[in-house]
């Protein structure tokens, strides 16, 4: 099986800390969201990675061809038209059954079931309440897909679409996404739900399946909220006793954090070479090497190399000398 990883995107919800990671890089409890999809994706037998890159291509090829032996392409996509263009790039390379993994969230799922279903592809979904934020998967009797409505305003369904596809019939879905470019874009981009609609209309089956968690990283509230889910499920590190330092499990520590006179926790990732003094932080991801002095926050995203002096405020995205709000 070839998998197909478009993230060409330059995370802006994500800013300015995605000036200088690409989004997938970004640790969660000390990992990059990247490598807690692929352990995902490790019991599949994969042939080949395909990767569209885009923003700050170097890091993610210097990261892929030094963590993964599975054979890589990298595949530029130097104009931002939209989902469908992204897959477009691979369709030279394609040779039989694909997966496609937009990288912007986690899941728990059982991939292995592709081989026994009787179908042309598979869309994984989850089942939400705010249904209205999403493009939501409609079925028939049998849980074949009819069509993806986006950000219905009734309960059309609840199954959210999560970005994660595993098509048999290659030719057809690349068909689509053809058709789908030869159609006007919608506001600058095509999507490739729009193909997975044509594969439905020329008698395709494409079966929806529901996941058993779906934990998003696209914003600083919901990595939050990944980053604690995490830390909960195995994700913590072991923590001494440091004199004149509070911790409130669960927490993760890199390597060689320093910590002085401050309150950490609960739902804190501390990446390595760190060093916070006074203050309180809860809740929020720190990269590493890093410098924070009477710092106290919460809900907050901050950066590798970044130093923040007296700052009490939360909710923030930081990185270098820049601070701004969470988006």
């Amino acid at each position: 099986m070839q998998v197909i990883v478009p993230l060409a995107g330059k995370g802006t919800r994500l800013l300015p800390v995605t000036k200088y990671v690409p989004k997938p890089l970004i640790p969660v409890a000390g990992r990059p969201v990247l490598d807690r999809v692929m352990e995902t994706l490790s019991a599949l037998k994969m042939d080949e990675l395909i990767f569209i890159t885009g923003h700050l291509k170097e890091q993610v090829e210097e990261f892929v061809k030094e963590n993964y032996d599975i054979p890589a392409r990298f595949i530029e996509q130097k104009v931002q038209d939209g989902t469908a263009g992204a897959v477009k790039l691979a369709e030279p390379y394609v040779n039989g059954p694909v997966l496609i993994v937009f990288v912007d969230t986690l899941f728990d799922a059982d991939l292995s079931v592709v081989d026994s279903l009787d179908v042309d592809g598979v869309i994984w979904a989850k089942e939400v309440e705010d249904y209205q934020r999403f493009g939501v998967v409609v079925t028939d009797d049998e849980g074949n897909m009819t069509k993806i409505v986006e950000k219905p305003s009734d309960p059309i369904s609840k199954l959210a679409n999560i970005g994660l596809y595993y098509m048999r019939d290659w030719k057809t879905l690349f068909a689509g996404i053809n058709d789908t470019l030869e159609n006007p874009a919608n506001n600058g981009e095509w999507y490739l739900t729009d193909a997975f609609q044509y594969m439905i209309d020329q008698g395709r089956k494409i079966r929806a399946l529901e996941v058993d968690g779906w934990y998003d990283c696209g914003k600083v509230e919901t990595l939050v909220e990944t980053n604690a889910h995490v830390l909960r499920t195995g994700g913590a590190s072991a923590v001494p006793e440091i004199e004149g330092v509070e911790i409130v499990e669960p927490v993760y520590l890199g390597a060689d954090v320093e910590l002085k006179n401050v309150r950490l926790g609960p739902n804190v990732s501390v990446g390595a070479g760190t060093k916070i003094e006074g203050g309180s932080i809860r809740d929020s991801l720190v990269g590493k090497n890093s410098i924070l002095k009477d710092v106290s926050t919460e809900g907050s995203l901050i950066g590798d190399d970044t130093i923040l002096d007296g700052l009490n405020q939360s909710n923030i995205v930081a990185s270098g000398d820049e601070v701004a709000p969470a988006r």
